[in-house]
């Protein structure tokens, strides 16, 4: 009867306690985050119940197993097992409790603070420090884990007399893998690039949608992702539109013809901005930039507050201008001449020379009024 009530009670009475040890710290922080809801930090903290409550699982049962005396023959492994549930236990437990923390700080500065580019800045920091973090814990965890067996002890202390030899073959082989890591602990400190920014790589136009240790994931404006090593960003160069203020000027280029009413098109412009609305009010202008033997180049510019609105201004003012020539200066439109070209004064249409009586009929520059015309080539 012993044999079966021992066991009972050391694994029940485990099961118990953790039980009753979990559901009173859940209810204390349920009730901090009632008392304190300005603070998401008691609530976050409750989603790690679940690593808490298997930590206190995997200790209490470790440290009482030996005197439920249940499969002793097994009793090192089984012991071994337990530890290795525990260590994995408790770096899930520090991993959530680090994040709670990280998110709440990132919630109170977005809060206390208006500057969209300073908050994208401070995300793209804690998201990148929440990965280290993580990455930091699991490497610890996994030590301690090969540290349990004791061939591995042996193994570790090899390895540590050869550390050098290690150190350097390591650091050949993973040369690009340790750049893009100290790449991306640059950018994250070094506010170069920020989750949200509107960026152009590579001549493709989109928003950073993701940032790793060792990649960085950009979003297009048709739903394509780019994935790409964040040491790109650190060894060469491209546009950040949303760098320093997100106000952006556009321009407009239209190819007229040569009567296109410039001045009509100043006004209609000026109406167009008018009425639509992602136009910021601070800037418009129409001008002639250039000039060809058919064509000439009009350039129309507008301003908006971000880049998501300047292209809606851009396509707007180019829509409605072509179609306001279209409808009311048809003539203004590129054309291509195909009539025959206009004969000079006395020229032949069918020779395209002068014609010998507009020959002659031309007056005798810089001669004098008496002197006879010349008849041939002896004289004079």
């Amino acid at each position: 009867m012993e044999n079966v009530l021992r066991p009972l009670i050391v694994v029940g009475g485990s099961v118990a306690l953790t039980l009753l040890i979990g559901w009173s710290v859940d209810r204390l922080l349920r009730r901090a985050d009632d008392r304190h809801s300005e603070t998401s930090l008691w609530g976050l903290l409750r989603r790690g119940r679940v690593p808490f409550q298997l930590v206190l699982f995997a200790a209490l049962l470790r440290g009482s197993y030996d005197q439920a005396k249940l499969l002793v023959e097994h009793r090192i492994g089984i012991g071994r097992t337990l530890t290795l549930i525990l260590i994995g236990a408790a770096a899930w437990l520090v991993v959530s409790i680090a994040t709670a923390v990280v998110e709440t700080s990132y919630s109170r500065y977005a809060n206390a603070h208006r500057d969209p580019a300073r908050i994208r800045r401070v995300r793209t920091q804690v998201a990148l420090i929440q990965r280290v973090v993580t990455a930091v814990v699991g490497v610890v965890a996994a030590a301690a884990m090969l540290l349990t067996f004791p061939a591995m002890r042996a193994a570790g202390a090899s390895l540590l007399a050869s550390a050098g030899i290690l150190g350097i073959v390591a650091g050949v082989a993973a040369q690009s893998t340790l750049a893009n890591l100290f790449a991306g602990l640059q950018i994250a400190f070094g506010d170069m690039v920020r989750l949200g920014d509107t960026v152009v790589v590579d001549g493709e136009w989109g928003t950073v949608e993701e940032i790793t240790l060792t990649f960085l994931t950009v979003r297009t404006w048709d739903e394509r992702r780019i994935t790409m090593p964040v040491s790109y960003f650190t060894s060469k160069p491209f546009e950040n539109w949303s760098r320093g203020t997100p106000q952006m000027t556009g321009i407009v280029f239209l190819h007229l013809d040569h009567s296109a009413p410039v001045e009509a098109m100043r006004g209609k412009l000026r109406d167009i901005l008018r009425e639509c609305p992602a136009w910021d009010g601070r800037d418009y202008g129409l001008a002639v930039t250039d000039s060809t033997p058919n064509t000439m180049q009009v350039r129309a510019l507008v301003t908006a507050k971000d880049a998501d609105d300047i292209w809606t201004v851009r396509v707007t003012v180019r829509e409605q201008l072509i179609r306001w020539l279209t409808e009311q200066h048809p003539y203004a439109l590129p054309r291509v001449n195909t009539a025959e070209a206009a004969l000079l004064p006395g020229q032949s249409p069918r020779t395209g020379r002068p014609e010998p009586d507009a020959v002659a009929a031309r007056p005798n520059h810089g001669r004098h009024a008496h002197e006879p015309p010349r008849t041939g080539p002896g004289r004079g």
